[in-house]
């Protein structure tokens, strides 16, 4: 009896269908993503795809929750302290979510009932109580850093300015004389504007942290 053939493509996966269609977003935006496309993309029939997802938004759902996937959580339970944990995850949230912006949108939705999502959020808040802080303040820093990280993602301030130096009259702007030279230096620019954004919430967050463990002191 002669064994069966191989499938000439791989079979059609839930994991399959979610990595063609986070490539495609990564590349065209979510406005790209359908069923027909991504069934061409995979080179099956349409209807294959509903026997894993039964909408866009599902699919949307699940690129978003595999983004999610990529932050590193590690921080949060091999012992460093409070400070130095969310900031090592906030730069590790802000790479993922850099390497993918334009699922930014749905991520931006909440977490839902996505598995990934709910693991990250879970996590932060954990160690912050874990480490002293209220729940609710807990909650509170967990909602400020995915505002900032999420913020920071959503697009670059020195990508904004064009680089033509006669596009910035210093009669008009006295103190733009040089932002036609902020595209170049884009990234590095950016990466300091979020360092120090992330520095300045921390310092702030640490003397927050500083009066409320002095007024547990002085009880």
């Amino acid at each position: 009896m002669s064994a069966m053939a191989r499938p000439r493509k791989p079979l059609l996966s839930t994991d399959r269908i979610v990595a063609a269609a986070r490539t495609l977003v990564d590349a065209e935006g979510l406005a790209a993503v359908s069923t027909r496309r991504l069934a061409a993309e995979l080179g099956v029939s349409g209807p294959s795809l509903y026997n894993h997802f039964r909408t866009k938004d599902q699919i949307l759902e699940a690129v978003a929750d595999s983004v999610s996937a990529q932050v590193d959580l590690s921080m949060f339970a091999d012992g460093r302290d409070w400070r130095t944990a969310l900031h090592d995850w906030a730069l590790s949230y802000r790479t993922a979510l850099r390497d993918h912006p334009n699922i930014v949108p749905v991520l931006a939705r909440g977490p839902g009932r996505r598995p990934a999502a709910l693991r990250l959020a879970d996590a932060v808040y954990g160690a912050m109580v874990e480490a002293g802080w209220p729940p609710a303040q807990a909650t509170s820093i967990g909602a400020l850093m995915r505002y900032f990280v999420m913020g920071s993602a959503l697009g670059s301030f020195a990508g904004g300015f064009v680089d033509d130096e006669t596009a910035y009259d210093p009669a008009d702007y006295p103190h733009l004389g040089q932002a036609h030279r902020l595209a170049e230096r884009q990234e590095r620019v950016d990466e300091r504007a979020f360092e120090t954004g992330l520095t300045a919430l921390l310092d702030g967050l640490e003397r927050q942290y500083e009066l409320l463990h002095e007024d547990d002191e002085d009880r």
